[in-house]
């Protein structure tokens, strides 16, 4: 066979990942959601404090995950006879007052201040999108009923509501949760509900009520999606009130219970030694400072990036 003979076989070009994510047009769904994501990153990336906020709350996770091997001591472990002892090789931010490890004590406590945030806002997240949405959506006596307890809870400030529950229920950091929980919802279900008036008058809600839909798959596939963004925004910036609430509960002692290495508590412990080794209350207040800012820094950038209607 000669060399004209021979068929005309075409090279197939090469994948390329960059040029099917930055493609005019997206040949699938797929691919669709994957620019969008890529968009949206390079949004956040542009935005310096959201990003150093990432990084802290990364560090912070990542610290809270391996605390076992990064710490030195065992927390619980007292040795009165180095009480107060100053930064050494040994002990890398001293000892407090009963001679326990200051640093292995504040990264454990990172544990017990995540475990809250988190659980708060898993309780938090779907009960006030719930109310909100079913509120929102169906109106009438339901609404009003809802929006009276809502307005409620909020007439109260949200650390005097959580001492109310948290002194009723007992201390502990399961009763936390529950108080922090039970003073947080309100907000998120008012979001909610303004996100949902303004949905339900949208064309695609009309016509898939026209074609039978009932009420609940409407809120459940329809509504919810579309609020998610806007709550998700909401619970992170509410992510820094919740860290202060639950140390403050600490502080108070209604919180999480001695010898946990909660940092309310330990701020609490080390705040009468403020005169002579102020480091003991310095450290776990700069901790709670240093992780309220990055939620919330965080949080702003994470607005800038979901809600395009804030610019």
């Amino acid at each position: 066979m000669t060399d004209s003979a021979k068929p005309h076989l075409t090279a197939r070009p090469a994948f390329s990942l960059r040029a099917w994510l930055d493609a005019p047009v997206p040949a699938t769904p797929w691919q669709a959601r994957a620019q969008q994501s890529l968009n949206q990153w390079r949004r956040f990336r542009r935005n310096t404090s959201a990003l150093f906020g990432l990084i802290v709350i990364l560090f912070i996770v990542t610290v809270a995950i391996f605390a076992p091997w990064l710490a030195t001591h065992d927390i619980y472990a007292q040795n009165l006879q180095l009480r107060l002892a100053p930064v050494s090789r040994e002990y890398w931010l001293g000892t407090d007052e009963l001679g326990r490890d200051i640093y292995s004590r504040l990264i454990y406590g990172a544990r017990i201040t995540l475990y809250i945030t988190g659980l708060t806002a898993l309780i938090v997240g779907p009960l006030g999108l719930l109310v909100g949405t079913l509120a929102g959506t169906v109106g009438g006596w339901t609404d009003t009923i809802l929006m009276r307890i809502v307005d409620i809870f909020l007439a109260f400030p949200s650390l005097i509501l959580a001492l109310g529950f948290v002194a009723a229920l007992g201390p502990g950091i399961e009763n936390a949760i529950i108080a922090i929980s039970l003073s947080a919802w309100p907000p998120i279900a008012r979001l909610a509900r303004a996100e949902a008036l303004s949905i339900r008058k949208m064309d695609y809600v009309a016509a898939v009520r026209l074609q039978g839909a009932s009420q609940m798959r409407i809120i459940l596939r329809h509504i919810i999606p579309m609020c998610l963004p806007s709550v998700v925004v909401r619970l992170t910036l509410n992510m820094a009130g919740i860290i202060l609430t639950a140390s403050g509960l600490g502080f108070l002692g209604l919180g999480a219970q001695a010898p946990s290495p909660e940092w309310g508590a330990m701020l609490s412990s080390g705040r009468q030694f403020m005169m002579t080794h102020w480091t003991i209350a310095a450290i776990p207040g700069l901790s709670i400072l240093f992780t309220s800012l990055a939620f919330n820094l965080f949080g702003d950038g994470l607005r800038d990036v979901l809600d395009l209607r804030h610019d």
